[in-house]
């Protein structure tokens, strides 16, 4: 029997979809590009000579008995394509054909994938020295040319012969979703123990900031293990390596594996391993640059499939090229492969919005919450951060329940969407921070809301390339909102600077984030900066922006170049009725690298080294979550710096009445200022009110054009908005399409965007069924049984444990003791307030200030 006749009688077939248009015989659904399939062959097709090819997802096909059982029977060398499909999709298959499914062992594998030959170019030592030359080259150009270089001629400068799929992998570490769970400190305590030193010494040298340096140096004189003078280690070894390493969880476990490599590894392996480890190669040189070697199209299809095994396929075998006729074009989107997310860039003018979106754009809602990207085929669901990794399971809830029902039709799906905490109650948005597991527990009228903006793919449909208007109403049209669970995200049609202004202040004002705008003709560009954000630390030069004038207490060592140098501190202002400096922020953002060099050297001498088993001095109040590798000696000497932020905002583990800053960056060092003259307690309180108040907003009216004809207490013209339970005027679906039909009635019966967007912090929807609901309160002798009954009739709850309270109340306005005392009873995020703030609070129904209810601590 000749080879030919051999091939077209195997009864399956296996490759990656070409072109996705065949549908699945079992779930019929389609088969997605570039999504791994198999087919069974049947011989007698009546269309053709050739054989007619029932195609099926892999997973599908094993769901039938009958194919079960045909499956058990076979061999790899019964499935045509077995061998030229790559080694990741040859061990999913295996998995999923069972233990009975036999493997041949004389397949001759295609070098430039799946190589495993002992040929020089898959050696780790060759991979060190081609990281070491990219990392030593400036030129962005040139780093790529060096890899292309390799990838076509190799070692000998002839031809590559090493495993392409493994050195992709280990060169773009970023994209491998493997995991390890292991921090530098907890990296460092592995080797001290492997090579048999001090963990003090090598803790002390990873200040340096870099744990890879640390390992090999220290591997240099390991009194245990070695490191060998040669090494034959390869990149096949060192990834089987890190498969094993992603499984171990067990510090002994992974002292066993790490143990084994070492006895076969250079200090230079040790050090290349490491940065694999920790996910940068420290070759200054991203995905875009590696892939760049691989072909010119190849980083812009991996912008859309995430996935090198299609780069590989679609690029692979015309390595470099600049050809696109040669590409068989495999990279389109991929429905539960991740994407990745169109961005926005700062937008610190209104003007510059205008002039980049002449026809006008929509303005959304910027909600304080998580970016998800949402994925589901049939039954199933993938959720992807902003980074691209798996969403954790317990901020999704219950939402796979409602997204069957908020899209009927929809069989895969691609969506791009806000994940926030709402109050099922009032409908307020609850603040960043609240999908946390511990603060979901802790919300008994909340549900985790998506917001969603875009449609990306719907039933084999690529919509990126739509614009957005007429994905915005595709979206509308395909999607049936559910309150609190699926809403589509707020937007409005602007064409004005006033109106924008209007808006802004409108959203700020609610306590929003800001807004997004984008274009109405503008496609969706995976990973491409289109779009503009607007915030009010970005305007007027941040002169609306929460801002204060605090003093350095502590500071962190950096990473990487930042080694052995304070370039991250932990910032605080005076309580003087304490007199004790407390915690506001940590900042590390701000100044240039020679500013950093010289605040480092002014502020060296004036530093202790500090830990967190060491006992905190009577002057500073700090959370042991917030312990700085250093620690002032004397604050009143320390440098102000000026800190713009986001926001002030609400934290659990700063110490100044918990308040903190969200985003902050240093703006300023305040040589005219001393730590006396800095933001006191007092004062910061009262900056954080008047936020809150949202009372320096209106400074935007002074960008408002006198030109535009807009009288802007009139309202708004132009509405675009969807329904949305952030609303405190509902609209029904009906009203929506009569406005749309009638410009003329729209434009005098619109409701501003006021009454669109509704502020979390709004008093009018706080129902006193839920008044103290954030609240934990020490029980103590002093309270009576009325005072207990109407603290839980409104949501409070009480606990005689000190330390699992955030509030204790008091009898007058004093209370002595020591910061001893304090710090051994109470968590520091604690509130002590007296108890009149509670009688005033349940007179007015409403939780009141904290600023004139404070306790002062007489120390004694």
């Amino acid at each position: 029997m000749s080879d030919n006749e051999e091939v077209a009688t195997k009864p399956l077939a296996i490759e990656r979809a070409k072109q996705g248009r065949a549908k699945c015989q079992k779930c019929k659904n389609k088969i997605d590009t570039g999504e791994l399939r198999l087919a069974k062959l049947n011989f007698n097709n009546p269309f053709g000579s050739g054989p007619l090819k029932q195609w099926f997802h892999i997973d599908c096909f094993c769901e039938t008995k009958a194919n079960k059982q045909k499956i058990s029977l076979c061999s790899s060398n019964d499935i045509e394509g077995w061998d030229l499909i790559r080694s990741a999709d040859r061990d999913h298959a295996i998995k999923v054909f069972g233990p009975d499914f036999k493997i041949s062992t004389d397949v001759d594998l295609p070098s430039t994938s799946t190589s495993s030959k002992q040929t020089k170019d898959n050696l780790f030592s060759e991979f060190n020295k081609l990281i070491d030359k990219i990392a030593n080259e400036p030129s962005y150009n040139s780093k790529s040319a060096i890899i292309q270089k390799y990838l076509r001629e190799g070692s000998n400068s002839k031809k590559f012969e090493g495993n392409l799929e493994i050195w992709l992998k280990l060169l773009v570490p970023k994209v491998d979703h493997r995991v390890y769970n292991l921090q530098d400190k907890q990296i460092v305590k592995l080797f001290s123990r492997i090579f048999g030193l001090k963990h003090d010494d090598l803790l002390k040298d990873l200040q340096a900031g870099d744990v890879s340096e640390t390992i090999s140096k220290f591997f240099e004189s390991s009194r245990d293990i070695k490191p060998i003078e040669k090494s034959s280690l390869t990149v096949m070894d060192i990834d089987k390596f890190l498969d094993e390493l992603s499984t171990r969880t067990l510090e002994n476990d992974q002292i066993e594996i790490f143990e084994e490599i070492c006895k076969k590894s250079t200090t230079d392996d040790i050090r290349t391993l490491i940065r694999l480890i920790k996910k940068d190669l420290k070759m200054n040189c991203r995905e875009r640059h590696v892939l760049d070697a691989i072909h010119p199209e190849a980083y812009e299809s991996f912008q859309k499939s995430r996935d090198l095994n299609n780069i590989l396929q679609q690029y692979g075998s015309n390595l470099g090229a600049t050809s696109k006729s040669t590409a068989i074009k495999l990279s389109g989107l991929q429905v539960m492969t991740p994407i990745s997310p169109m961005l926005a860039e700062a937008c610190k003018d209104f003007d510059k919005a205008l002039s980049k979106c002449r026809e006008g754009f929509y303005s959304e809602v910027k909600y304080d919450g998580e970016r998800v990207q949402i994925h589901k085929r049939g039954n199933d669901f993938k959720f992807f951060s902003r980074n691209l990794k798996p969403v954790q399971e317990h901020k999704i809830g219950k939402i796979k329940e409602y997204l069957p029902k908020a899209f009927p039709n929809a069989s895969d799906l691609i969506l791009d969407s806000e994940i926030i905490m709402v109050d099922t109650i009032s409908g307020n948005l609850l603040p960043f921070g609240t999908l946390g597991k511990h603060k979901k527990k802790e919300l008994q009228n909340a549900s985790a809301c998506l917001f969603i903006f875009d449609c990306l793919y719907f039933n084999g449909d690529d919509l990126t390339k739509k614009t957005l208007r007429d994905r915005k109403k595709f979206l509308e049209s395909n999607m049936q909102p559910i309150k609190h669970h699926i809403e589509l995200s707020e937007y409005k049609l602007l064409t004005k600077k006033n109106e924008l202004i209007e808006m802004t202040k409108e959203v700020l004002k609610k306590g929003l984030e800001g807004l997004v705008l984008k274009g109405l003709e503008t496609i969706y560009e995976p990973g491409k900066r289109r779009w503009l954000k607007v915030k009010k630390d970005y305007l007027m030069q941040g002169s609306i922006a929460d801002s204060a004038d605090l003093v350095v207490l502590g500071a962190f060592y950096g990473t990487g170049k930042m080694g052995n140098r304070f370039s991250i501190f932990l910032m605080g202002c005076y309580d003087e009725k304490c007199k004790v400096w407390k915690t506001v922020t940590k900042v590390h953002s701000g100044l240039d690298d020679a500013t950093m060099e010289k605040m480092h050297k002014q502020i060296s001498p004036l530093m202790e080294p500090f830990s967190s088993n060491k006992k905190l001095p009577q002057w500073v109040q700090i959370d042991r979550s917030l312990i700085p590798d250093a620690l002032t000696t004397d604050p009143f000497k320390m440098p102000v710096f000026e800190i713009v932020a986001a926001e002030f905002t609400d934290s659990d583990v700063h110490t100044a009445n918990s308040i903190s800053m969200r985003f902050p960056r240093i703006t300023k060092i305040r040589k005219d200022k001393s730590p006396k003259e800095a933001t006191t307690l007092d004062e910061l309180t009262h900056l954080y009110e008047e936020s809150k108040a949202g009372l320096n907003i209106d400074e935007l009216n002074k960008l408002k054009s006198n030109s535009e004809d807009v009288d802007t207490n009139k309202k708004s013209p132009v509405t675009k908005t969807a329904s949305s339970s952030s609303m405190t005027s509902k609209t029904s679906s009906t009203e929506l399409m009569k406005r749309k039909s009638d410009d003329n009635k729209r434009s005098n019966d619109e409701e501003s965007p006021s009454k669109k967007i509704k502020s979390r912090n709004s008093e009018s929807n706080q129902t006193s069924e839920n008044l103290f609901e954030s609240f934990v309160l020490f029980e103590t002798d002093s309270l009576n049984e009325n005072q207990i009954d109407s603290f839980k009739k409104y949501g409070g709850k009480m606990t005689k444990k000190s330390m699992k309270a955030n509030l204790v109340l008091y009898d007058g306005c004093e209370v002595r003791g020591s910061l001893d005392d304090m710090r051994e009873l109470y968590v520091p995020s604690c509130r002590h307030y007296q108890k009149s703030w509670l009688v005033d609070s349940l007179a007015k129904k409403k939780v009141m200030e904290p600023i004139k209810y404070f306790v002062e601590l007489k120390q004694c």
